[in-house]
């Protein structure tokens, strides 16, 4: 009941967040729990001949893992320039506190110093500066960030938002804001170019949705409460049965 309570829990967080900008939903992986032995398989029962099968009593199950689901979201065109969506693996990279960490989250802004940030004001690693007396921004599919400023009419090159990716991404631990951070399971982060090396294109005035798709959540919500239900019954009829034997005892 508790491992299926976990599930529950796994789901609402994943519905809670189907609106979220980057959103990677979770999953529960279990296992099964020790095994009362009363007889091995092989187990020799009388003078020649083996037993086929064991005698095991399993114990139950324990949630093994929750595993974040790396799959594209839903891209949505929102016509903000500075809105930008990863098709394919990537992360864009962000310093919190002198820290770094990952978001699929590509909704940027420019703060009062005219450096690119996430919605929560967090840098983008390397910096990018948007000049005060820009007219228009362009990104490519690479990244290149170009600027029209002032009275000009030919584009100049300001910068690149470059990516990074993980051998495991599904290894990256959550810190909550849409910020991933890396741990011993993930492996190094590897930096790279949009389009290249496997890395995903960029696409602006775009953003990545969760990729929770409700209707499979909402079947999986049935499904652990079902067995939430059942594994109560299979307690409730252990106790039924417990307290017939102890009536015909006394």
């Amino acid at each position: 009941m508790t491992a299926q309570q976990t599930v529950v829990d796994t789901i609402a967080n994943n519905l809670a967040n189907i609106n979220t900008v980057g959103f990677k939903r979770s999953q529960v992986d279990f296992q099964d729990l020790m095994y009362l032995k009363l007889r091995e398989a092989g187990t020799e029962t009388v003078s020649g001949v083996r037993a086929p099968t064991g005698f095991e009593i399993g114990s139950g199950v324990r949630p093994a893992s929750t595993l974040k689901v790396f799959s594209q979201g839903e891209v949505e065109n929102t016509g903000r320039d500075l809105d930008v969506a990863i098709m394919g693996d990537g992360f864009f990279q962000v310093t919190v506190a002198g820290v770094t960490r990952y978001t699929r989250d590509g909704a940027l802004r420019v703060n009062d110093e005219g450096q690119l940030v996430t919605a929560s004001g967090y840098y983008l690693e390397p910096p990018i500066t948007i000049p005060s007396d820009t007219r228009a921004i362009s990104i490519g599919e690479d990244g290149t960030i170009n600027v029209l400023t002032g009275t000009e009419s030919t584009p100049q090159q300001i910068g690149q938002l470059q990516l990074v990716r993980f051998i495991n991404p599904s290894g990256l631990s959550s810190e909550g804001g849409n910020l991933l951070s890396e741990t011993a399971g993930s492996g190094p982060a590897i930096t790279g170019t949009a389009g290249r090396d496997g890395f995903g294109l960029l696409r602006q005035n775009f953003l990545e949705r969760s990729n929770v798709q409700m209707v499979s959540e909402l079947v999986n919500l049935i499904t652990a409460q079902r067995a939430y239900e059942i594994n109560s019954r299979a307690i409730r009829a252990g106790d039924d049965m417990l307290q017939t034997a102890n009536r015909l005892i006394s």
